[in-house]
């Protein structure tokens, strides 16, 4: 039962990247970890793949409707890269399975990858059930050095929890660039396909790969975003994407109390 429902969220991830060109890596993670029964450091990896190909479908449409700026995308992208595939190529293999100790409980590598993730998941929940109409807020100072900047944050929170920061992109295109929501989506899949299937590739070497598993669920994912694109022609982003926090929010929760309550 726990891999259907996992391959049944797989379609769910791909549909979250259709409608609103993020979360689909807040799911991927959990969905991993307690689906499919994967390690948190190899999730994380696994995530990078699933979450760059089925971005790079959704940036490809998005680019066929005139809807992605490949230039900012590669400005935003020359920072978050690099950093991307420097933390998962010397960062996160040299982070100890046993970090530190409080009292007679050890806090291990997996146990923060999760909380840390579930954290991430609130944060972006509360920006998703926040969120206004933030096409009237455009104020596009095209700071050359703030995107950049801006990069290499979203970078390390890609390299080291696999997300690829859509809920964070988004509005650093709208506010630091001055794109309309929807070109801000379509070069956020763009930014998000970049800095996780190269950061896939600092991964290489360092996992035994299970590309059947991998190879499915990405598929899944990838049909999902056709199904969020057609659902997205009928029913307002906004609803959805405030719905969608709600969710995001509820599963961060649970991931903090099974991490350090349930244990």
């Amino acid at each position: 039962m726990a891999t259907i429902a996992g391959y049944l969220s797989a379609i769910l991830i791909g549909i979250s990247l259709g409608l609103i060109g993020g979360g689909g890596s807040i799911l991927t993670v959990p969905v991993l970890v307690y689906l499919f029964g994967i390690s948190p450091a190899i999730a994380t990896s696994y995530s990078l793949f699933i979450v760059g190909s089925s971005s790079l479908v959704g940036a490809y449409r998005n680019y066929q409707k005139g809807w992605t700026d490949i230039k900012t995308a590669l400005l935003f992208g020359t920072s978050s890269i690099t950093t991307v595939f420097l933390t998962r190529k010397f960062i996160v293999p040299n982070i100890p399975s046993q970090l530190f100790s409080i009292g007679n409980v050890a806090v291990t590598k997996a146990t923060a990858t999760m909380v840390l993730f579930a954290a991430l998941m609130i944060l972006a929940s509360s920006s998703m059930i926040r969120s206004k109409n933030t096409e009237q807020k455009e104020v596009g100072s095209k700071s050359t050095g703030l995107l950049l900047l801006y990069g290499v944050g979203i970078g390390i929170v890609t390299g080291l929890l696999g997300a690829g920061g859509g809920f964070l992109i988004i509005p650093a295109l709208v506010f630091f660039v001055g794109l309309d929501m929807k070109k801000a989506i379509g070069t956020s899949l763009l930014i998000i396909a970049l800095n996780s299937l190269i950061g896939f590739t600092g991964d290489i070497g360092q996992y035994d790969t299970d590309w059947k598993l991998l190879g499915t669920v990405t598929v899944l994912a990838i049909a999902g975003i056709f199904i969020g694109g057609y659902i997205g022609k009928s029913i307002p982003g906004g609803k959805l994407k405030k719905g969608f926090g709600w969710f995001v929010l509820i599963m961060g929760i649970y991931i903090i109390i099974k991490e350090t309550m349930l244990k």
